[in-house]
């Protein structure tokens, strides 16, 4: 992958985790959280290669036997918590060019966390970044809950609006929509993200995808919630191909 002619698809686990105790190898629809997006990154049309970066041998060995690449150890001062997913894309970014001159022109985050998240959510990201030749694209998700309408609780217990506008007292359905980051896939020119360091540089535009496929995983609830939606879909893949 020389200069310009790659799209990396980079997918980010450490072995830590404090909300879920080694979340990213929770068996989720039978299988590790990791597979689905190993999946969908494999079954993607437009990333030229797919690495993990990871503090974890046990990580390790299973991407291995499912054909993921693990060119090299992340270390262990990128695997706590205060690491940002930016230090840990910008050291895959660095030994990748460092070792095998390895430059690709676009880099896509993939967390496992979003297990629902498919090979076309990933595609049409980067092709809208390709097509529209910007900094950076988002996956977003328009939000449920919308912050006009929002409360906040004062000392004394009174519920008080969380932001004070004419329209706090409006119907959510007059209110215009508002999307947040559902952190299924992000896409970033490589040199952009190395001299700005943010996934948000000035122009980054959104891609907007389904509430059904943002699930982003943070709980126990969230993983339960993901395992039966997985199991419901691959029994409904049986019965069609029945």
């Amino acid at each position: 992958m020389k200069q310009g002619t790659g799209i990396l698809g980079l997918i980010v686990a450490r072995g830590g985790s404090k909300g879920v105790p080694r979340k990213n190898l929770r068996l989720v629809g039978g299988k590790p959280l990791l597979h689905w997006t190993f999946e969908a990154a494999q079954m993607s049309r437009l990333l030229t290669r797919t690495i993990l970066s990871t503090d974890d041998e046990v990580m390790v060995a299973y991407a291995r036997s499912e054909r993921i690449e693990v060119p090299f150890m992340r270390p262990p001062e990128l695997a706590t918590d205060a690491a940002t997913a930016v230090d840990v894309t910008l050291h895959a970014l660095q030994w990748l060019a460092s070792h095998e001159s390895c430059h690709p022109d676009y880099v896509v985050l993939l967390q496992p966390t979003s297990p629902l998240r498919t090979a076309e959510d990933i595609d049409g990201c980067v092709e809208m970044a390709m097509k529209r030749g910007v900094a950076a694209v988002i996956s977003v998700v328009e939000s449920r809950e919308h912050p006009c309408l929002m409360r906040t609780i004062g000392k004394d217990g009174e519920l008080m609006p969380f932001i004070h506008t004419s329209l706090f007292e409006s119907r959510k359905q007059d209110l215009p929509p508002v999307y947040s980051p559902n952190g299924a896939v992000y896409v970033a020119r490589s040199e952009v993200l190395k001299e700005r360091r943010s996934w948000h540089p000035e122009g980054a535009l959104a891609c907007v995808m389904p509430a059904e496929r943002s699930l982003d995983i943070d709980t126990e609830w969230d993983l339960g919630l993901a395992d039966m939606i997985l199991r419901s879909r691959i029994t409904h893949e049986k019965d069609l191909s029945q």
